[in-house]
């Protein structure tokens, strides 16, 4: 019976205020990180005490973002699994094991239906798309929908396809995104949409276009049977009343050469704007042409109404990793303020061919920082040799600001790759037009060498590909022998001497089937290996982070911030240092920021923005101004995105204590080597 009201009593409020429960990642479709709950406010922050605490149960390292719906609370736990717990008691109710697979790590879709008796919770594990009961644990039966399919290559090449983030549930379709690996022969990133009745695919947009497609012409022809990526990894947000999904796209693949896939390259690194229903594209924008440098959009945009120019306008923010904050009109794509392409560095590496311009906005202002110089190392770097290291390398490297492109001397990347605002790094006020970023300056440093491993593999001429093969395995002991065989062995009589060996030469068990097939397509037509010469070069970045011996960003602090927009006019009410480094805190330095944030802010209806850090302290900020005015140490460092609920009249606020639950035997950035497991926990805040 008691189950039941508080099942009638959560349903009626969404049905009312879908930002009243968080039954959505990001708390509703929007994906706003915001809670229109007002229980805990700014007068009463400090009462704050824990309500239960639901340990993890192993050491694992979890960054889940809640849901609660059914009176229940829905986490990741128990080595991957996924855990129904009581959402006012935290007690378990119950488990589906983890076994089959990682489930979906920062989150899964919730989906009920009109009527209320049936309600689902959608999530990939094992690349296999899945749903269980919501009320049960147990899985619906039929619903199995392998992800590989369907991607216009064959499935047994495709490694990676499964996302870390959930998609969003559109009446009853859920919609997603994938996460495709980071090398030349990664899967394509098509958006598709499922039934979550089913599981059946309704329908796909082809990221790289197909023939006749829009944006084709951006793209070499047939780039999208060979080139991957162009992928929403990490999230995506729904406006449910005009039935548009907005999809954040990365960067296409390879990241950091782009000589195999010439051109503009839609739609990577992409806002895209899809009918919901269909499928079909509404409006776009590229945030990066011919991307060279991993600049993914990985940040849900936020859906916001804003005064623009005297009039009410619902818009849209995209947060990006290059520091800046893009807004538009929801409905149409046009930029709320101008956006200026202006030029950018030449690529001095040979086949690549960078965009000339990359689109700048002109409001509002950036919330990272977009460059360094040897005058901005940090200053807390105290060995002098390590010092000069970081100064030479700065000096001799090239920087030419946030577009200069990877070469063959090394350059420099600020706030970086890995910078910026990443996934659930912004949260948004819908109705007050104000939005809130989290950021981290983490710079790098790139390099781009010639691939000496597997130029040829970019060809489908499978004499060049075996012409590799064999130079590389076989040449040392063959060098002319075996090369002109005249038809005196078979293929299946060169692939049997490869794999299992003949008189004196052993079986060769490094050299896979599929390669010792190459071998053989080689050796029966060398004359096409040799003169197969349009064979277009690989490169490979070999890049690394501007860490310390310490563990410290050699950038000067601070290196995680947290900024305050007001969307009405594009400009920044406030910007703060957010967490610190406990090693640097106790000797006064307090406004480091923290290294490494992945808790994600979520403001509320009372005037707070809840989150955490790697520094193991959660903290609730006045959003009016940035003031810490409550802060509680957790047991393990905080990652993912806090839940905000009421169950029952009571207020709710759930972090996940996780992220530095596994066990370090060395540093990390920002943390001293600790050899003692931690355990994870998830905890729950309510006022007594």
């Amino acid at each position: 019976m008691m189950r039941t009201l508080l099942l009638f009593l959560a349903v009626s409020a969404f049905a009312q205020d879908p930002h009243a429960t968080w039954s959505d990642y990001g708390g509703a479709p929007d994906a706003s990180q915001y809670s229109s709950l007002a229980q805990i406010n700014k007068s009463n922050v400090t009462k704050l005490k824990v309500a239960w605490t639901y340990a993890t149960g192993d050491t694992g390292k979890y960054s889940f973002n809640p849901l609660s719906a059914n009176g229940m609370l829905y986490v990741l736990a128990k080595s991957g699994s996924l855990v129904a717990l009581d959402a006012a008691t935290g007690k378990e109710i119950w488990t589906y094991p983890g076994s089959a697979g990682l489930i979906t790590s920062h989150g899964v879709n919730y989906w009920e239906s009109a009527d209320h008796k049936q309600s689902r919770l959608i999530f990939t594990q094992n690349l296999i798309l899945k749903a269980v009961d919501a009320k049960t644990g147990k899985l619906i039966p039929g619903f199995a929908t392998d992800l590989r399919e369907g991607l216009g290559r064959d499935p047994k090449t495709v490694a990676v396809v499964q996302s870390f983030a959930p998609g969003k549930v559109y009446k009853d379709l859920v919609i997603i995104g994938s996460a495709t690996n980071q090398e030349y022969d990664s899967a394509p990133g098509d958006i598709r949409a499922f039934s979550v009745l089913t599981g059946k695919l309704i329908w796909s947009f082809h990221t790289i276009p197909h023939p006749g497609e829009f944006g084709y012409d951006t793209w070499p022809k047939d780039a999208w049977k060979t080139v991957g990526g162009a992928n929403a990894w990490a999230e995506i947000s729904m406006d449910t009343k005009r039935g548009i999904v907005y999809i954040p796209t990365s960067s296409p693949k390879y990241n950091f050469y782009g000589g195999n896939r010439k051109g503009m390259n839609l739609f990577g690194d992409s806002l895209v704007a899809l009918d919901a229903a269909t499928g079909k594209r509404v409006w776009h924008y590229q945030m990066v042409h011919h991307d060279i440098w991993d600049y993914d959009n990985a940040t849900a945009p936020k859906l916001i109404t804003v005064k623009h120019e005297g009039k009410m306008v619902d818009a849209i923010a995209q947060a990006g990793k290059q520091g800046f904050l893009w807004v538009f009109d929801r409905t149409t794509g046009k930029p709320l303020w101008p956006i200026e392409e202006r030029p950018v560095p030449k690529s001095d590496v040979p086949g690549e061919q960078a965009w000339p311009t990359q689109p700048f906005p002109t409001k509002p202002p950036a919330f990272a920082r977009q460059s360094m110089t040897e005058k901005d190392l940090n200053p807390y770097i105290d060995d002098a040799g390590e010092r000069a290291q970081f100064r030479d390398a700065l000096l001799s490297a090239r920087n030419e600001g946030l577009f200069t492109p990877p070469g063959l001397r090394p350059t420099v990347q600020m706030p970086g790759n890995n910078g910026g605002s990443n996934w659930g790094g912004a949260a948004a006020e819908p109705d007050k037009g104000f939005v809130y970023v989290v950021s981290k300056d983490f710079p790098a440093i790139l390099k781009l060498e010639p691939d000496g491993t597997r130029a040829a593999a970019q060809t489908s001429v499978a004499e060049v590909q075996g012409q590799w093969v064999f130079e590389h395995e076989c040449a040392k002991c063959h060098a002319s022998d075996l090369k002109e065989l005249n038809g005196r062995l078979s293929r299946e009589q060169i692939r049997t001497v490869i794999q299992t060996g003949k008189g004196t030469m052993p079986a060769q068990t490094q050299v896979s089937a599929g390669d010792a097939n190459l071998v053989a397509s080689y050796l029966l037509n060398p004359q096409r290996g040799r003169h197969e010469t349009n064979v277009p070069q690989r490169y490979f970045s070999s890049f690394g982070f501007m860490v310390t011996s310490s563990g410290l960003s050699a950038v000067k602090p601070p290196w995680t911030t947290m900024t305050a927009y007001d969307l009405n006019d594009g400009t920044i009410r406030w910007q703060i240092p957010l967490g610190q480094v406990p090693e640097l805190a106790a000797k006064g330095a307090v406004d480091t920021g923290a290294h490494f944030p992945k808790t994600n802010p979520v403001v509320t209806a009372g005037g707070l923005i809840f989150t955490g850090t790697r520094d193991k302290m959660v903290r609730a900020l006045d959003s009016a101004t940035g003031k810490v005015l409550w802060e509680f140490e957790t047991p393990a460092g905080l990652e993912g995105m806090p839940a905000v609920y009421e169950i029952a009249g009571k207020q709710y606020v759930v972090f996940c204590a996780a992220a530095a639950a596994t066990t370090r035997t060395h540093a990390t950035p920002g943390h001293p080597a600790d050899t003692s497991p931690v355990a994870g926990s998830y905890i729950a805040f309510a006022l007594p």
